[in-house]
């Protein structure tokens, strides 16, 4: 694992027992990479309690419950799916923040509104409802991935740093 990763990583630790925070995270496009990096610090068990990763839209209803008619609406790389998403991560499990993470890494699957490397992200605490965002990467499928790792990764050390 790279030095940026393994910094964040333990940037992320380091924010989570200095709140408290038990943290979840649901995971499409990225495939677990986020879940994978945070647990590749040290004692992350005291501070990271699980993570699900629903590449399928059925995962993503039966796991986190998300909503179909939202899935039918907005289509599952939509910051309305991601929120979803972060809620679901929340109710099921017993964290006190979660992240989301659902994009087209590629190199196929993108339309004119949705260009590959367009990823969605949203980040949820147990007292307050899921905010989420887009961001559009460039580079291959690894290249977009890693950059969503990273990008929800500080996202929520922003979320835990403003609490």
């Amino acid at each position: 694992m790279d030095a940026e990763l393994v910094a964040l990583s333990a940037a992320v630790g380091l924010a989570c027992r200095r709140h408290g925070a038990l943290l979840a995270t649901a995971e499409s496009c990225t495939g677990g990479w986020a879940a994978q990096v945070i647990t590749h610090t040290s004692g992350s068990s005291a501070w990271f309690e699980r993570g699900f990763v629903t590449y399928a839209n059925e995962a993503k209803i039966e796991m986190l419950g998300v909503r179909p008619e939202t899935l039918e609406q907005f289509g599952a790389v939509s910051p309305e799916i991601a929120a979803e998403m972060a809620a679901g991560a929340l109710a099921h499990s017993n964290a006190l923040i979660s992240l989301a993470i659902t994009g087209i890494a590629g190199p196929g699957g993108g339309s004119p509104g949705k260009p590959v490397g367009t990823v969605c992200f949203a980040w949820c605490r147990t007292t307050e409802t899921a905010g989420a965002e887009t961001a559009v990467f460039a580079g291959d499928r690894e290249a977009i991935r890693r950059q969503a790792v990273i990008h929800a990764l500080r996202g929520l050390l922003i979320r835990l740093d403003s609490a």
